[in-house]
C-alpha cells in the first residue's frame, strides 16, 4: 500500500508536467512509467511467489503435526472417557447399595409407625400422638418414593429399566389407581373420577403402569386448586389404547410443555414440591412399552397428560 501511494504521488507530479504540453517531457514520463510498472509487477510477482512458498511450507508442517496432535487428543479423550465411565459405574453401584439400605430402613420406620398406631389408645389416636404417627408415615412414604425415583433414573441412564409385560385390562388398572389415590385427593378437597368404555386389553407391566398413573395423579393433585377435579380416561384409538390424566390446575405455558418431561424439571423455579422426576420417569416407562406420552395445556383451564400403548 505504501509503494502504491508513493507511485501515485510521483504520477501526479508527472501528470502536471504533461499538462504543460512538453513533448519531450511526455516521452520521458511515459518511459519512466513503463519502467516503474515493470518493476512493480516484478516485485508483486516475487512477493506472491514468496507467499505461496510460505503457505506451502506451513501446510506441509501442519500435515506432519496434525496426525500426531490428533492421536494425542484421541488418547486424552479415551482416557477421560474411561475415567468417566468408571466414575459413573461406581456412582450407580453406590446408589444401588445406598438405595437398597435406605428402603430397608424406611420400611422399618413405616412398620414401626403402623405398630404404634395399633397400640395407642383411641384418645391418643385422635389426639397429638395419632397425628404425629400419621406424619411419620407420610414422610417415610414420601422418602421411599424419592429413593425409588432416583433408582429408576439410574436404571434409565444405564438402559436397564425393568419392564415385564403380561396380558391385562387397563380398565381394571384405572379403577385400582383411582381407589388408591382418591383419599389423597379428597384430603385436598379434589375429586377424582374415572371415565372408561369397557374392558381395554393389552400387554403391559401392571406395576410400572400403576407407577405411571400414580406419578401423573400425584402431579395433578399438587397443582390442582381445592374444589377442582382430576379425571382419568382410557379408550381404544386407532389400534392403540389412549389413556389420559386431566386436571383443572393453572396450566403450563406453551413454551414449557415439552420441558416438563425432562429430569428435575419444574414449571416454577422455586417449586420444592418434588424433584421433578415424575413425568420424566413416566414417559420412559411408556416408551419401554412401545408407546408415547405428551401433554396438552391451556393456561387457566388445566392440563392433560396423555399416553398410548399398543393394543393386546
Amino acid at each position: 500500500m505504501e509503494a502504491d501511494a508513493v507511485l501515485g504521488a510521483a504520477r501526479d507530479k508527472a501528470d502536471q508536467l504533461l499538462d504543460k504540453g512538453d513533448a519531450a517531457a511526455t516521452i520521458v514520463v511515459e518511459a519512466e512509467r513503463d519502467v516503474e510498472d515493470a518493476i512493480l509487477l516484478a516485485d508483486r510477482e516475487a512477493a506472491d511467489h514468496a507467499l505461496q512458498i510460505e503457505r506451502a511450507e506451513t501446510a506441509r508442517i501442519l500435515r506432519r503435526l496434525l496426525p500426531g496432535e490428533r492421536e494425542q487428543t484421541d488418547e486424552h479423550l479415551h482416557a477421560e472417557r474411561v475415567r468417566a465411565d468408571g466414575a459413573v459405574a461406581n456412582r450407580d453401584d453406590f446408589l444401588g447399595v445406598v438405595a437398597h439400605d435406605l428402603r430397608d430402613l424406611l420400611s422399618g420406620i413405616i412398620m414401626s409407625a403402623a405398630v404404634l398406631a395399633k397400640t395407642v389408645s383411641d384418645d391418643e389416636q385422635a389426639g397429638r400422638v395419632g397425628a404425629e404417627i400419621a406424619r411419620i408415615q407420610r414422610h417415610a412414604a414420601r422418602a421411599t418414593r424419592l429413593v425409588c425415583d432416583l433408582v429408576d433414573v439410574a436404571s434409565i441412564d444405564a438402559g436397564q429399566l425393568a419392564v415385564v409385560a403380561a396380558p391385562g385390562d387397563i380398565a381394571v388398572l384405572l379403577t385400582e389407581v383411582a381407589d388408591e389415590f382418591r383419599p389423597s385427593a379428597a384430603a385436598k378437597g379434589i375429586g377424582l373420577d374415572v371415565e372408561q368404555s369397557g374392558p381395554m386389553l393389552a400387554r403391559f407391566d401392571h406395576a410400572r403402569l400403576f407407577q405411571v398413573f400414580g406419578n401423573l395423579i400425584a402431579n395433578s393433585i399438587k397443582f390442582s386448586p381445592r374444589g377442582g377435579r382430576i379425571t382419568l380416561r382410557g379408550e381404544p384409538a386407532a389400534g392403540e389404547l389412549q389413556c389420559s390424566v386431566h386436571d383443572e390446575g393453572a396450566g403450563i405455558p406453551a413454551d414449557q410443555i415439552e420441558l416438563v418431561f425432562e429430569r428435575f424439571a419444574q414449571v416454577e423455579h422455586n417449586d420444592r414440591r418434588g424433584l421433578g422426576l415424575g413425568l420424566f420417569i413416566a414417559r420412559r416407562i411408556v416408551e419401554a412399552h412401545a408407546g408415547r406420552m405428551w401433554a396438552q395445556s391451556t393456561l387457566g383451564q388445566g392440563t392433560s397428560v396423555l399416553f398410548t400403548i399398543p393394543l393386546g
